[in-house]
């Protein structure tokens, strides 16, 4: 049997249409109908949180555990450096370097009470993690989630240490600080 003439004439012009398009569309240019290659690097996800206004914006491929963790930290990075802060009470006036971490582990569900920082020397999983890697020491507690730093011990732009003194706190930071000294911790699966 003979498929009607229209039918063929239609993938014909389809498969024509499709040809014509792959090149561009291979090199990331507008396909002929008005839209976008999905390879083209400008509308493809973040791979990394970005800092707006002090707050981290989590990627849009992260995990939904990765970004409850990055809106809880958000809701600390406007408060002071607290000794002992965040321990004794998830919800505190001001947090230390241990506390704040707790705090975003805690808004994932990737942790279920603060730690202090010797503490986070054993937790989770060794090494580097995809999503989240805590930094810990004796005396020292930092995050680094989805490629941004939180951390109450950090540098202005001016070299001025702050983190640990009045009116500094928690805080997002694209650099990264030595972790020669620091024990490499993850929560399984991030």
């Amino acid at each position: 049997m003979v498929k009607p003439l229209r039918h063929s004439f239609a993938r014909v012009l389809a498969l024509t249409c499709l040809l014509a398009c792959v090149p561009a569309i291979a090199h990331g240019a507008e396909a002929s109908n008005g839209g976008t290659s999905p390879d083209d690097p400008r509308y493809a996800p973040a791979k990394r949180a970005k800092i707006v206004n002090g707050f981290a914006i989590p990627p849009k491929n992260a995990p939904r555990r990765v970004k409850r963790a990055i809106n809880a930290a958000n809701e600390i990075v406007d408060k002071p450096y607290k000794y002992g802060g965040g321990h004794a009470s998830v919800e505190d006036r001001g947090y230390d370097c241990s506390g704040s971490v707790s705090y975003a582990l805690i808004g994932g569900h990737l942790l279920r009470s603060p730690l202090a920082s010797g503490d986070f020397m054993r937790w989770g999983d060794r090494g580097k993690g995809k999503w989240i890697t805590v930094y810990a020491n004796g005396g020292h507690a930092y995050a680094v989630i989805a490629g941004l730093r939180l951390d109450t011990g950090m540098r202005d732009p001016n070299g001025d240490r702050y983190g640990q003194e009045p009116g500094s706190g928690p805080r997002w930071n694209k650099t990264m600080r030595d972790p020669s000294s620091y024990r490499i911790r993850h929560p399984g699966g991030f």
